[in-house]
C-alpha cells in the first residue's frame, strides 16, 4: 500500500490503512520520544497517545506536510503537555529573595481517597466488562498484569502491532463507555 493511499483510506476509517500507518511510523515516533523522555514506558505511552490523536484527527492532515513530520509534531506537543502538567504538581514558592524552597504536595491518599479509588476501580472494572472479550484480555494483560507489548504479543500469539492497535481501540472504546455512563 502506498502512503498517500493509506492516508486517504484512513480518512475513510479503513482499519487496514490504520494498521499500515501504525506499522510504518511506530518506530519513528517511538524513537523520537525515547530520546526525549529517556524512559521506555513513557515513550511507549506517548507514542500510543500520538497515534490515537492522529487517527482521531486524520481528517485535519494536509498533504503539504510530510506525514511523519505531522506525527512527530503531535507527539512533541503531547510530551510538552505532559511536562507542563508535571511541573504544575510541584509549586515553587519563595519567602525572600534568598530563601527558595519547594512545597511538595502530599500525595498519600486519605481514607476518603481510598474509598473513592475503590469505587472508581469497581466502576472501571464494570465498564471493562462491557467490552468484547479480546479487548478485555488485552487491557487486563497491559494494565493489570503490567505486561509489555512483546509479552502480550507472545501471550496472545499475535504480532506486536496487532496488540498495539487492539489496545488503542480498546482504550478508545472504553473511554466512550465511560463518558456515556
Amino acid at each position: 500500500m502506498e502512503l498517500t493511499e493509506a492516508i486517504n483510506r484512513a480518512k475513510q476509517n479503513d482499519q487496514i490503512a490504520f494498521n499500515f500507518l501504525l506499522d510504518s511510523f511506530w518506530n519513528d515516533v517511538y524513537a523520537f520520544q525515547l530520546k526525549r523522555t529517556k524512559n521506555e514506558n513513557d515513550a511507549e505511552d506517548i507514542t500510543i497517545q500520538t497515534f490515537s490523536k492522529a487517527f482521531d484527527k486524520i481528517d485535519t492532515y494536509k498533504d503539504k506536510y510530510k506525514f511523519k513530520t505531522w506525527l512527530i509534531t503531535i507527539s512533541k506537543n503531547i510530551h510538552i503537555d505532559l511536562v507542563r502538567s508535571q511541573k504544575k504538581s510541584i509549586r515553587n514558592t519563595s519567602k525572600d529573595n534568598e530563601d527558595h524552597y519547594f512545597d511538595i504536595i502530599d500525595d498519600s491518599p486519605s481514607p476518603e481517597d481510598k474509598i473513592i479509588t475503590e469505587q472508581n476501580l469497581a466502576n472501571l472494572l464494570r465498564d471493562i466488562k462491557k467490552l468484547k472479550p479480546h479487548y478485555q484480555e488485552v487491557i487486563n494483560l497491559r494494565y493489570f498484569q503490567e505486561l509489555s507489548y512483546k509479552e502480550i504479543s507472545e501471550e496472545l500469539n499475535e504480532p506486536m502491532n496487532n496488540v498495539k492497535v487492539k489496545l488503542l481501540r480498546a482504550k478508545k472504546l472504553l473511554a466512550e463507555i465511560i463518558t456515556k455512563s
